[in-house]
């Protein structure tokens, strides 16, 4: 199985620890943020693709071509147009079940395996106490995800993560905008429509463990 990593940005809340390193190179605990991620796959993924942006040759010279059995290959996105613009650029490369991770969050092992194992296309979603941002997940009774709302709402919520069980027949669909009139393509909300329009089950699948790094703090 592939597995993609987007570390492409530069993670401008991190102010200044991200002036000499992107974000996804920031170490927690004496480890960097990437490294969390790589070790959090299943022993099933045996290629990952890493999409670089913001001094991305730091994260090539850090990692290089394997990891523990693991292939790894890295895609530079020059223009940062959404996390679905991210994907779009490995499409090449990408051959059929892929995993999609995020690359500066920290994700619990068991989650992304779990995902991994999913019947249908999965997204990995967390419930908050507050949905002061990000896209509010509607569901319906089988557990499928039928809509996303975007914008601040307010009160408790599932949000969407940032993991994912795709496959290839994503990108026989468009890009999604992340909202009407952004530049940028969203990957939740492409992955929404082409699970529509392909008619293909997407599902929810809820973590156990989600921390986003957010602040210096």
């Amino acid at each position: 199985m592939q597995a993609v990593i987007l570390a492409a940005g530069r993670g401008t809340r991190m102010r200044e620890l991200t002036d000499a390193a992107p974000k996804a190179l920031l170490e927690v605990a004496g480890r960097p943020l990437l490294q969390y991620t790589l070790d959090a796959l299943p022993d099933t993924v045996d290629e990952v693709i890493i999409i670089v942006g913001y001094l991305g040759g730091m994260i090539h010279d850090r990692f290089g071509g394997e990891y523990f059995g693991k292939r790894i290959l890295y895609v530079e996105q020059e223009e940062l147009n959404g996390t679905a613009g991210a994907l779009w650029l490995a499409k090449d490369i990408l051959k059929d079940r892929f995993l999609v991770v995020g690359g500066d969050d920290m994700y619990a092992s068991e989650d992304i395996a779990r995902i991994a194992e999913a019947s249908n296309w999965a997204m990995l979603v967390d419930e908050v106490e507050s949905l002061k941002e990000g896209g509010k997940i509607i569901m319906d009774k089988k557990g499928r995800i039928t809509g996303i709302l975007e914008g601040a709402h307010g009160g408790p919520g599932l949000v969407n993560t940032s993991v994912y069980t795709l496959d290839a027949r994503i990108f026989s669909c468009p890009l999604v905008p992340k909202a009407p009139g952004s530049q940028e393509y969203g990957l939740p909300q492409t992955a929404l429509a082409a699970a529509d329009q392909l008619k293909i089950p997407l599902e929810a699948i809820p973590a156990t463990l989600w921390i986003q790094l957010r602040s210096p703090k």
